[in-house]
């Protein structure tokens, strides 16, 4: 854990969170990090814990995977989906889009975080469809 100084001197805490049952870091990064109330989870993708990507070629599949792998650190953090107040989502395919909505709504439910979609011509795997981070404000 380390520590930061803010202006005035005050001191926050910014903490390194990983998940053990995530895929293993293909860079230097964490899962997440917290400073403060805030969560900043990392791009999560469709990978098992040893970096196999799940479900190729299926993108609601994938999306689905992408959201477990949310789930588990936002619960680390004691969080949910109701928490979540951004996600940014990469897609291979724009018009992808409309295959993984249901999905989103099954996981934020009436919940509408702020959200960024942006199609990419590469992930750092070829069978990667979707990657998704987010910023999350922590319960007190």
């Amino acid at each position: 854990m380390k520590f930061t100084t803010l202006r005035g001197g005050a001191k926050m805490k910014k903490e390194e969170i990983r998940i053990p049952t995530l895929a293993p870091s293909v860079s230097h990064y964490t899962d997440a990090t917290r400073f403060g109330n805030l969560l900043f989870i990392s791009g999560m993708t469709a990978c098992d814990a040893q970096g196999k990507v799940l479900d190729k070629g299926n993108v609601v599949e994938q999306t689905r995977d992408v959201f477990e792998a949310i789930k588990k650190v936002l619960k680390e953090v004691g969080a949910d989906f109701s928490d979540v107040l951004k996600v940014t989502v990469y897609l291979r395919n724009i018009e992808d889009r409309q295959k993984i909505n249901p999905i989103r709504q099954e996981y934020f439910g009436s919940h509408r975080p702020a959200s960024t979609l942006v199609e990419v011509n590469k992930l750092v795997h070829e069978d990667m469809l979707v990657e998704i981070d987010a910023v999350v404000g922590i319960p007190a």
